[in-house]
């Protein structure tokens, strides 16, 4: 950055701008009107961002508006095409000088890459900084960010990530979406252990809530199953990230295209993979990844 960014980040000089308002990026964008910042907030369906106008966002009329009048943007969107079509095509070229994005989409490393070569292009910059925590840590300001870029911009932006959760600096541009992607696979690994621990203790007639209880303090015991352990045993599937979102965050894992990271298998990344397409196939993508219970459900004739 080189001293040349406008100010400390302050609520009141900081103008910043949110694309992204779903289940986490209308939570998080939240936190910044509460810690008194100024927030422009674009939605396509200007309807889903009634809640945040009402105290006290303001509406843009478009993604380029919102570039043109913020410091910060934050984005919060789908797919990695999503990210390449907003942020290549429509934000940075509306940015002015020293404008930085942050975006907390799961997407690829390279795209990344390519997105903070472009920034620095436009003299801006540009942070990778995906997370974890579900619905309940972004309401809470309790999310894991893992963030990648110029290590001098991430600790500017700490006073804006410390109202979001923990800051993790991971490295250079793309560092914080190769660490998202390798989160999700260990993350994967928890939901289908428990799932298939609760269907076990299903089928050999114990009480699930004491299953629960009585593994929770062992070495079986994990953060999935203290979050999502008794969302599964009532059947509360509401996602604090959609299914169909795991199957595209493995995906990109499984899945990278040669020569962009090195070649390596993930064979439990690749069934996760298929369990959770069969969420999508069986009509629940738009659950929560808690809900991949029903697939291991089904496989033993349970009915989901």
């Amino acid at each position: 950055m080189g001293g040349h960014y406008p100010a400390p980040i302050a609520p009141t000089h900081t103008r910043i701008g949110w694309i992204g308002i779903g289940v986490m990026g209308g939570a998080m964008a939240s936190r910044f009107i509460s810690a008194g910042y100024s927030l422009s907030i674009y939605a396509r369906t200007p309807s889903k961002a009634t809640s945040l106008v009402s105290i006290g966002a303001t509406l843009a009329s478009s993604p380029a508006e919102l570039a043109a009048t913020s410091d910060v943007v934050f984005t919060m969107i789908g797919h990695p095409s999503d990210v390449r079509t907003l942020v290549l095509d429509t934000l940075l070229p509306s940015f002015s000088p020293n404008t930085v994005i942050i975006d907390h989409t799961t997407s690829h490393p390279a795209l990344a890459r390519q997105v903070y070569a472009s920034a620095l292009e436009k003299h801006c910059y540009s942070v990778d900084a995906p997370v974890s925590g579900g619905d309940i840590g972004a309401r809470d300001g309790k999310l894991a960010i893992f963030a990648a870029g110029d290590a001098e911009v991430v600790q500017w932006l700490k006073p804006l990530f410390d109202i979001l959760g923990k800051v993790n600096y991971m490295g250079n541009a793309g560092k914080g979406q190769s660490c998202k992607i390798a989160n999700q696979m260990a993350l994967v690994g928890s939901f289908l252990g428990l799932s298939e621990g609760l269907v076990f203790a299903e089928k050999a007639g114990l009480d699930k809530d004491k299953f629960l209880e009585a593994v929770r303090g062992g070495a079986a015991g994990s953060m999935v199953m203290e979050l999502f352990g008794k969302r599964m045993i009532s059947r509360d599937f509401r996602p604090g990230g959609f299914a169909e979102y795991m199957v595209k965050d493995l995906g990109i894992g499984v899945d990278l295209e040669e020569g962009e990271e090195e070649v390596v298998v993930f064979p439990g990344a690749a069934l996760s993979k298929q369990l959770f397409s069969a969420m999508v196939a069986n009509g629940d993508g738009k659950s929560g990844a808690q809900g991949v219970i029903t697939v291991i459900e089904r496989m033993n004739g349970m009915g989901g």
